[in-house]
């Protein structure tokens, strides 16, 4: 029985992961920031990767290491760090989740770095993992229907929706990602996969007309042009990944399942 360590194991994607581990046969261990109690099946193992505290101790004797956590800050020294402790234990393959346009999003201004850091840092932690010395696997992904949904409701409380000019996104179904990261993970390393998409692109109104049509809202949209070079990267679709759209769920699947009419409900004659 193989032990998989996964980071962000209780995350978005991390818990829908874990049931399918535990399905295939594995011992799954999960690492936590805090202590929490045992589940059937799940070893819960508490440690910070932002500091390296404890990240030994949850590494030792995990043949394979899943890395979902993420943040928006951090990513790079959360990585290393857990690079460090991966290659010390031995790990037979170190399992990486990145996403679509890491490599040909470019952050070289400040401007840049403040709205799309994110991608540098997955870039950083790309490299590595690739440099580990370790068996490795990375995954490419595009956004989340969640991301795009947490998005969508923010932007909503605005009486006026300003979006930027251009830009397209490609949502995925998080356990979409899951299921292929899961079958990544018990198979052979394979260096960097080929990506995962979703089965539709969307500009940014469209999704945003999506969520308001479903939700009873409405708002005015309105586009910006925003400068910087990785702004201009997006609106050249760097961030796509139209020859992988191999996702099955669309965004308006996605919304009609998360996504209910109160507003509308209300209105309804008795």
């Amino acid at each position: 029985m193989q032990t998989i360590l996964v980071t962000g194991g209780t995350g978005n994607l991390g818990h829908l992961i874990v049931p399918r581990l535990l399905n295939a046969g594995c011992k799954v261990r999960v690492l936590s920031r805090r202590s929490r109690e045992a589940q059937e099946g799940i070893q819960f193992v508490t440690g910070d990767l932002a500091t390296g505290k404890g990240i030994d101790a949850a590494a030792e004797g995990a043949e394979i290491i899943l890395h979902c956590a993420g943040s928006n800050q951090g990513d790079e020294d959360k990585a290393a760090n857990l690079v460090r402790a991966a290659s010390r234990a031995g790990a037979c393959h170190l399992v990486y989740i990145s996403v679509v346009g890491a490599d040909r999003v470019p952050v070289v201004s400040g401007i840049d770095r403040a709205m799309f850091g994110y991608y540098a840092s997955k870039l950083a932690g790309e490299r590595l993992v690739a440099e580990s010395g370790l068996p490795w696997t990375t995954l490419r992904a595009t956004q989340f229907h969640d991301l795009m949904l947490m998005m969508a409701q923010q932007m909503v409380k605005l009486p006026v929706i300003v979006v930027p000019a251009g830009f397209q996104w490609q949502p995925v179904d998080a356990g979409e990602v899951a299921a292929r990261l899961a079958e990544l993970a018990l198979g052979a390393p394979a260096g960097l996969a080929p990506d995962i998409a979703g089965p539709k692109i969307y500009s940014t109104a469209e999704l945003l007309r999506g969520y308001m049509r479903v939700s009873g809202k409405h708002r005015p949209i309105i586009s910006l042009g925003l400068p910087g070079k990785a702004a201009r990267a997006l609106r050249a679709g760097a961030n796509l990944s139209p020859e992988r759209a191999v996702g099955k769920r669309t965004w308006e699947a996605f919304l009609a399942e998360r996504v209910s009419l109160p507003e509308l409900v209300k209105r309804q004659p008795a």
